[in-house]
């Protein structure tokens, strides 16, 4: 694990709407009577989209994200080569990246207005269509010989929207970003992952409202 220079309380971004705050860092260690607790960071729903985006009367139903053993853990990941994963010390999601993005995605597609049903899959809603993601990438990359150069966070998320009940796929898409922290520091690592995950919601959205659309009207 990559353990980075102290960082102090912050004010973590929100994961619903209200305001949240780190876990207090005196607080008891996940392995009873062992080591520091660890920090827990949130992102935030996007809220900004395309002023054009159509409004479906379709309700939509988000599956939880399938993703790798390694990045499907609280743990927040980095990684210093193509073919190692390693863990920040002392630092933590708030729930298991899958699950985090999954409640994201929810909120995000909610603050369009333009759509009237949306859920995970956990609320039991009756689903016209589904949006499978797949976490492909979530981590923080240092580059070679980086030393105390900040890192930059990639985040790639695929998706396939399902018609139901017949389970046809009418569609898929890709969406990527890379995004380099401010500091090598874990506030502005956080907020690097908040860009970069905010920059693939947005897109997420953008695409999957005119393909209900477009496959609806058809």
């Amino acid at each position: 694990m990559i353990d980075l220079p102290g960082y102090g309380r912050r004010t973590v971004l929100r994961l619903a709407a209200g305001g949240c705050v780190l876990a207090a860092s005196g607080c008891t260690s996940i392995i009873p009577g062992t080591g520091q607790a660890p920090q827990l960071y949130v992102l935030m729903r996007k809220t900004t989209f395309p002023a054009d985006l159509p409004t479906v009367r379709q309700q939509l139903l988000i599956t939880m994200p399938a993703a790798t053993a390694e990045i499907d853990t609280t743990r927040i990941a980095l990684s210093r080569s193509p073919t190692t994963i390693d863990y920040f010390a002392n630092a933590a999601w708030g729930d298991r990246a899958p699950a985090m993005v999954q409640a994201l995605l929810v909120e995000s597609f909610e603050t369009t207005g333009k759509i009237v049903g949306i859920s995970s899959e956990q609320g039991g809603l009756r689903a016209d269509y589904l949006l499978m993601p797949e976490l492909r990438r979530f981590e923080a990359i240092y580059g070679p010989g980086a030393g105390d150069a900040p890192p930059t966070v990639h985040v790639r998320m695929l998706v396939r929207l399902v018609r139901m009940p017949d389970r046809a796929i009418v569609g898929e898409t890709m969406a990527e970003r890379r995004q380099e922290a401010a500091r090598n520091d874990m506030e502005a690592i956080v907020d690097a992952f908040d860009d970069a995950l905010g920059g693939v919601m947005k897109d997420i959205v953008s695409w999957t409202l005119p393909r209900i659309n477009a496959d609806a009207r058809a």
